[in-house]
């Protein structure tokens, strides 16, 4: 074809009705297409990365479970982990101890307040106990609780009750004792009323019996001196019922609970002093 031959112009359109685009430069549909195959293959290659990191990361972790069948023992054996020094672990060592109850030595580590057996020397006007009782005073002694200062140990109707004492000779009797070493430990305390009595618990009731010489009375009638280490103020401490304190509740003397409270510390304090009668 003769190079002199007229090409048909670029702004009409063939004989077909088509006409060629000239905005655009040739073949840009070629890169487009280019471009999204090659992102498309960037991103493939990522994933399979991906994957295959989290595959090579699977077995590590696998690797560090125990397993009960090693595929490594031959013939099937099975695989034990290697004991600990200790021993075979007890059942329930998992389980949390369950803490301890407050005890009545001196040496506990328990912060609470409570009364100590080691404590300051009892007032000379009182009688220390020893193994023989020794003669009481002619007035005897009389218990004052610390937070009723204006009331007294008295015996009403064989019951031990904290009381106001008025002037008339048979209260200030009735509020008097003497104070004897304990029946069952020469060490602690007991108690008698002018008439002979002992005062004992009795279902954890403070009362005034007769001794009838069982090895029962003597424990309930047996109470062993506790000093508050803040007041100094005497708490009695049953002798077969440690952890249990002589105090007074709607002033009846019982013998109740250790509590770590300011209001047993209150009601479970006492002062001896001389007797009223």
């Amino acid at each position: 074809m003769s190079e002199s031959k007229s090409r048909p112009p670029q702004d009409r359109p063939w004989e077909s009705g088509w006409a060629p685009d000239t905005t655009r430069a040739p073949g840009t549909r070629r890169l487009w297409l280019a471009g999204t195959l090659a992102l498309a293959t960037i991103t493939a290659c990522v994933t399979a990365i991906t994957v295959m990191d989290s595959e090579s990361n699977e077995p590590e972790s696998r690797a560090a479970e125990p397993t009960t069948l090693s595929s490594s023992a031959p013939g099937g054996l099975i695989s034990f982990a290697t004991p600990s020094k200790g021993g075979t672990e007890k059942p329930g060592a998992d389980r949390a101890e369950p803490s301890p109850t407050p005890s009545t030595s001196a040496s506990s580590a328990s912060p609470s307040p409570k009364p100590s057996k080691k404590a300051p020397k009892p007032p000379k006007a009182s009688a220390t106990p020893s193994k023989q009782p020794k003669p009481p005073s002619a007035h005897g002694i009389s218990i004052r609780s610390e937070n009723f200062p204006d009331r007294y140990w008295r015996v009403r109707d064989g019951y031990v009750r904290l009381d106001r004492i008025g002037s008339g000779p048979p209260q200030r009797q009735d509020a008097t004792f003497q104070r004897v070493a304990g029946l069952a430990d020469s060490s602690c305390y007991s108690f008698t009323t002018a008439d002979g009595r002992y005062l004992r618990h009795r279902s954890f009731v403070l009362v005034a019996n007769s001794d009838d010489g069982s090895s029962l009375f003597r424990k309930d009638a047996t109470f062993c001196p506790r000093y508050w280490s803040a007041s100094g103020t005497l708490a009695l401490e049953s002798v077969n019922y440690p952890g249990r304190f002589l105090r007074h509740r709607n002033f009846q003397l019982r013998l109740d609970p250790y509590e770590n409270s300011r209001l047993y510390r209150s009601d479970s304090s006492f002062q001896m002093v001389t007797g009223l009668d």
